[in-house]
């Protein structure tokens, strides 16, 4: 049975050092973006750095990818870019998730990720009416372990 995600939450990606990050749920985004306030090419490699004033948990550390690709992602307004893209880990209700990510600038936006149809697709339902339903089940999971 498919797990039932709201429309924002707050999730890990523990390769990517990044806890407790607000994701939305777009389910009219085909890709999943994370906001990248820094990223540079060199010998094969992708430095990214996680790093934003607006959203606090994102920490600033640089993170190298020897493995990435590009894609053409076009934004809601027809605009097409060409983005790097990687593969990473989500933790979503306590399990961990492949995810692709591409990178972007995203610090102006509210959420420093966008989780696409892509990912969510034969995993999970989405119940706009609904906030934070990973984040709740782990929280709730937690404080009963520690009893």
């Amino acid at each position: 049975m498919k797990k039932v995600l709201g429309r924002v939450d707050k999730i890990d990606f523990p390769e990517l050092h990044l806890r407790n990050i607000d994701v939305k749920i777009d389910t009219g985004a085909y890709t999943s973006a994370i906001h990248c306030s820094k990223i540079k090419e060199e010998d094969g490699k992708l430095y990214c750095t996680f790093e934003s004033k607006e959203h606090p948990n994102f920490n600033g550390k640089e993170v190298i990818f020897e493995n990435y690709s590009f894609t053409d992602v076009k934004s809601s307004n027809g605009h097409k870019e060409n983005r790097y893209k990687i593969k990473t880990t989500a933790i979503f209700f306590g399990k961990s998730y492949k995810i692709n990510l591409t990178l972007s600038t995203r610090d102006d936006m509210r959420f420093p990720v966008l989780i696409g149809r892509q990912f969510l697709k034969q995993k999970f339902l989405i119940d706009v009416d609904l906030e934070n339903q990973s984040f709740k089940k782990t929280t709730d999971e937690h404080s009963h372990s520690i009893a």
